[in-house]
């Protein structure tokens, strides 16, 4: 059995790591630099880095801070934001990324995933979905960071995507996102259901509790962001209190 995966995320616009809450309100959370060493030296498995400014900007994450962070990681990198093409996925990964995550040019342009797939290999292909609660039941796929509803169902096009060639989901809950009020739940028994590739929890984590109950529900990685750059847990920290709950992690 796999361990489970500890994963913070720096959300950039500007040079700058942002935080809101559902993708508004964002405030100034430090250098990202500075924070992705830290919490590589804190036993973070893996480092996500969203640019969130890029599509609606019309432009690809930005090629210096991805060098930049690089440099001080030894751990996994995965860049998303503004990819359209395999060629700005390739300068991503030639910069540094591992692995490159697509949210709203796939919605657009499913057949991305499949040049992403096949020029890079499926383990460097990943599916940012951000799914919002409908009523009724359900959740729609959001993009262009939040602002726009894509007319598609999240679980869905959770499906389609694996199927054109998505190795990993970076599922993130729209409604939790910036909460703190724990991850959506269904949702990730839903796409759990649904799809055989690894699925990354992301949107409201303020616990170890939090996170253990979205790994029971069916992720095998979980993502958080303001609890690490507001210092209030250490990932280290968190990692021993899931130990502690049971999960297996690496320690």
């Amino acid at each position: 059995m796999l361990k489970a995966r500890l994963i913070p995320c720096l959300d950039v616009k500007d040079g700058r790591i942002v935080k809101g809450v559902r993708f508004r309100g964002l405030r100034d959370s430090g250098d990202p630099v500075e924070r992705a060493a830290l919490y590589d030296r804190q036993g973070a498995d893996e480092l996500v880095l969203l640019d969130v400014a890029a599509t609606t900007a019309g432009r690809t994450a930005t090629l210096d801070t991805v060098r930049a962070v690089r440099r001080v990681l030894s751990i996994p990198l995965t860049v998303g934001g503004g990819i359209t093409s395999s060629t700005q996925a390739g300068e991503l990964l030639m910069a540094g990324a591992d692995k490159v995550a697509v949210n709203t040019a796939a919605v657009t342009r499913p057949p991305l995933l499949s040049e992403l797939a096949n020029r890079f290999g499926r383990q460097c292909c990943v599916i940012a979905i951000d799914a919002a609660a409908r009523a009724g039941g359900g959740w729609d796929v959001r993009t262009h960071s939040g602002q726009n509803t894509a007319g598609r169902d999240a679980v869905d096009w959770s499906r389609q995507a694996v199927a054109l060639g998505a190795g990993e989901i970076l599922l993130t809950s729209f409604d939790r996102d910036g909460t703190r009020e724990g991850y959506d739940l269904d949702l990730i028994r839903a796409a759990r259901e649904t799809v055989n590739v690894p699925i990354i929890a992301s949107g409201g984590a303020a616990s170890a509790e939090h996170m253990r109950q979205a790994l029971d529900a069916g992720a095998d990685a979980v993502l958080a962001a303001s609890i690490f750059h507001d210092d209030n847990t250490p990932v280290f920290t968190m990692k021993n209190r899931l130990a502690g709950l049971g999960i297996r992690v690496r320690l």
